[in-house]
């Protein structure tokens, strides 16, 4: 991270002084450094003339006391508060009284790192994500203690280093750790529920969701011993709340040395020749003679449409009092999840051949859908809703009958997780989306995602996956239910009241 950083400021045009308590460390960190510039130089990213004049900016110093005239120190050592705390002592000693310090913690507490040094108001988070060349988000944090002047300041270097700065409060995992939490954590309760395998799961997470990697694949990438790590800071500092709580999966895979691409081994094999295994795809069956289409939400009515458009002959939409069906085949309803199981929807309305589809970013553009059937559903009956889907062109994915299915489940926690986050006041709702498009590149920030999918499902996917649990892990965020209450006064119902219909 440091050499990556380090890259960033000399390419902005600013002088760089590169240390580390190991020299050799330092020596390669700087011959990176120029081999990264003459590698863009070659792809024509970079002019000569630019690369030459960073790589003489550049300068590795073996003593500290050498920081006198620098005007920003950024940290980038190893996650330990302790280590941290000491390093800035020393430093506070040489450098002047203006010079901002900043750490790249990512989860950290600034108030505790800054509570080291004899002036906190200069300490800040300057919190870059991996790659720091090729990521644009900088979470600037601060602490308690930390001067106003002093974060704007560094969202001002960052903006000049070609940065998107957020401005967060120190709280355990800033934005992007705390808030992506769900994103691995779910994916992790499904394999241990045996909703589906990780191709599975990554493929409908990518495909139907919109993510750009799954969430198997991606601690595969990370790391599956660094991204415990993290999950385990979160869940210490959240004072051991189980809605954080590691998986058992994880922690098995770690103590075998599955950590991923690293060791060639994590969910997936990276061994030469290894084969990368698929997403689950239904084979090809037959469809309905006939389907019913319902009136329903503007969120799921592309999937109606694709599905109308695969069959001959005229429709008219009717209405259900079942709020979430979405239509009938000769032997089957199809459902939106809620984050009730199948069976029990089944259960409960009387209708044994109950087929749910998960969430999708935008049903008319999705190539991939996953279903669920209910214990209680024929299998002819499930035939016919895959074949309607697959004569819409869709691959379709079957998963296990678990509450929430995949991406419905998946989503409405990250909301839930950004709706917590917001309302502890962390940070606006803005910089979150922001924060959470930027820093791992979801589809949409979790607010956009919430406006589009709307309130009232998220409040309802969130209610019956606790009440199916019996969890606080998914305990409803007050924001939520706030944010319900307003949509729902600001309805048509209230229009009509005040038009004085």
């Amino acid at each position: 991270m440091g050499t990556g950083i380090a890259e960033v400021a000399l390419l902005a045009g600013y002088s760089v002084y590169l240390f580390d308590s190991n020299a050799i460390a330092a020596d390669k960190a700087a011959r990176t450094v120029r081999e990264n510039l003459q590698r863009h130089v070659e792809k024509k990213r970079l002019t000569s003339d630019r690369a030459n004049r960073a790589i003489d900016a550049l300068r590795v110093v073996k003593e500290l006391s050498l920081f006198s005239d620098v005007a920003l120190v950024i940290e980038a050592i190893s996650e330990d508060l302790e280590s941290k705390q000491q390093l800035f002592a020393a430093i506070e000693k040489i450098v002047s009284h203006q010079t901002i310090l900043a750490t790249n913690t990512s989860s950290l507490s600034i108030t505790a790192i800054g509570a080291g040094v004899t002036k906190p108001q200069r300490v800040v988070g300057m919190h870059f994500f991996n790659p720091a060349q090729r990521m644009d988000l900088v979470e600037v944090v601060s602490g308690l203690a930390t001067d106003p002047a002093v974060a704007e300041s560094v969202c001002t270097i960052a903006k000049a280093w070609g940065k998107t700065p957020v401005r967060v409060q120190s709280r355990p995992g800033f934005i992007v750790n705390r808030v992506a939490r769900p994103f691995y954590g779910e994916a992790l309760r499904l394999l241990n529920e045996r909703a589906a395998d990780p191709a599975t799961i990554d493929g409908v997470m990518r495909e139907t969701g919109g993510f750009r990697m799954g969430p198997c694949e991606l601690m595969d990438l990370i790391g599956l011993d660094i991204n415990l790590a993290v999950t385990r800071s979160v869940f210490r500092a959240f004072s051991y709340d189980t809605r954080y709580t590691p998986s058992f999966i994880q922690e098995e895979m770690v103590r075998a040395g599955f950590l991923g691409r690293k060791t060639g081994r994590g969910f997936y094999e990276y061994r030469e020749n290894a084969n990368r295994p698929s997403p689950h795809t239904e084979p090809p069956a037959e469809g309905p003679r006939r389907i019913m289409p319902v009136e329903c939400d503007a969120l799921v009515q592309p999937l109606v449409r694709r599905s109308m458009a695969a069959r001959t002959g005229s429709f008219n939409l009717w209405r259900s009092s079942h709020l979430g069906l979405l239509m009938e085949t000769d032997n089957a309803t199809v459902w939106l999840t809620d984050g009730r199981t199948a069976t029990e929807r089944a259960q409960e309305t009387g209708l044994d051949n109950i087929v749910l589809v998960d969430l999708a970013l935008d049903y008319e553009l999705t190539k991939r859908i996953a279903v669920a059937k209910a214990d209680q559903c024929s299998e002819a009956a499930y035939r016919e809703v895959v074949g309607l889907f697959q004569a819409a062109g869709l691959a379709v994915s079957r998963v296990d009958d678990v509450a929430g299915m995949i991406v419905m489940r998946t989503v409405a926690c990250i909301i839930n997780e950004a709706a917590d986050a917001v309302n502890q006041g962390v940070c606006t709702r803005e910089a979150l989306d922001l924060a959470m498009e930027k820093g791992v590149n979801y589809p949409l920030g979790p607010f956009a995602w919430a406006d589009r999918i709307g309130f009232k499902i998220v409040h309802e996917a969130l209610a019956n996956l606790s009440f199916h649990y019996g969890e606080d892990r998914y305990r409803i965020s007050p924001l939520i239910r706030r944010m319900l209450w307003r949509k729902e006064s600001h309805g048509p119902a209230a229009e009509r009241a005040t038009s004085g219909e």
